[in-house]
């Protein structure tokens, strides 16, 4: 019996230790993330599967020895576009979703009053497409526009690295399934019921860790399978000129800041060519005239001076 209970605390501490990092690390993603950002009508096992397949492939060198390892890129995008009908731009880019294999996520079509009083329509949509498909799923969104080079407002595509994440999280899930395994053995040879209580209670605990890491694990494996793509559609007239009875005011203000910009360049202009080519060729011209003109005044000076002396002299 001795031995038995011995065997029993031997186990009970090498589970306790396979356990510890997986209660020391924090949590990378929430439990119940992959069914808050998935929700809806997400594909099938199939489709995952074919997405993991775009992870990229590299080779890291250790030793001398290349070793392939997969990496696993979480991918996401953001647009900003202005179409003629957000509704039905809406509608498009939701049907290309599904299409593709993917799903919607959220859509949101409101209305906007603007300056002038005017109603138009707004929209916010974020959907998942297979990560195969995100650049042509981009591709077909700004197809929507009139001018992608002014129509497309902003465009942003993220990757995130979790593959150390996702390798951490396989690695601590395996050594919870051997806990766990040894701890239904045990369970079969106990025959204490203090013995049998305590291991069925560290089996539950297993249990659970093992539950929250497969969510975990889930969660990296269906975000890099299915990319997000989330569009912000504007109307035309949300940014169309401002215009009052024909007169467009902005176009006289740009006018207007045009002129005072040309005038201010040409008083500097001309403060340059009076600084670097009027002034090297005023200022020795101008001093030979001083010194002349000074000397002029001396000469005349003492001619002055010169005649009261000499009449002076005749009347004595």
């Amino acid at each position: 019996m001795f031995k038995k209970t011995l065997v029993v605390m031997m186990v009970l501490a090498f589970v306790l230790t396979a356990c510890a990092p997986a209660r020391s690390q924090k949590q990378v993603a929430p439990e119940s993330a992959p069914s808050e950002i998935f929700a809806g009508a997400p594909p099938s096992a199939d489709v995952y599967s074919e997405g993991a397949r775009t992870f990229q492939q590299e080779n890291v060198v250790s030793s001398g020895v290349e070793n392939p390892v997969e990496r696993m890129v979480i991918r996401n995008a953001n647009l900003s576009i202005v179409v003629r009908d957000p509704a039905e731009a809406m509608d498009e880019i939701i049907s290309m979703a599904e299409g593709m294999g993917g799903f919607v996520v959220t859509s949101n079509l409101y209305q906007r009053r603007l300056a002038n009083g005017n109603l138009v329509l707004e929209g916010n949509v974020t959907v998942r497409v297979p990560a195969l498909n995100l650049n042509e799923a981009l591709s077909r969104i700004k197809g929507l526009v009139e001018n992608p080079q002014t129509d497309v407002l902003s465009e942003n595509i993220s990757g995130q690295d979790v593959t150390a994440e996702y390798t951490d999280l396989k690695s601590r899930l395996r050594n919870l399934e051997d806990a766990a395994e040894q701890l239904r053995k045990i369970m079969e040879t106990a025959t204490k019921t203090e013995d049998v209580l305590r291991v069925l209670n560290e089996l539950r605990s297993v249990t659970e860790q093992i539950e929250v890491l497969k969510g975990q694990i889930k969660y990296y494996e269906e975000s890099a399978a299915m990319s997000a793509i989330s569009v912000n559609i504007q109307a035309q007239e949300t940014v169309a000129p401002i215009s009052v009875g024909g007169w467009k005011p902005e176009g006289v203000a740009r006018d207007a800041i045009q002129a005072l910009i040309d005038a201010y360049q040409t008083i500097a202009s001309g403060v340059i060519w009076a600084v670097l080519f009027c002034l090297p060729i005023a200022l020795p011209i101008g001093l030979v005239i001083f010194f002349i003109v000074r000397g002029f005044l001396r000469w005349r000076k003492r001619g002055k001076a010169i005649t009261p002396a000499t009449a002076a002299e005749k009347s004595e």
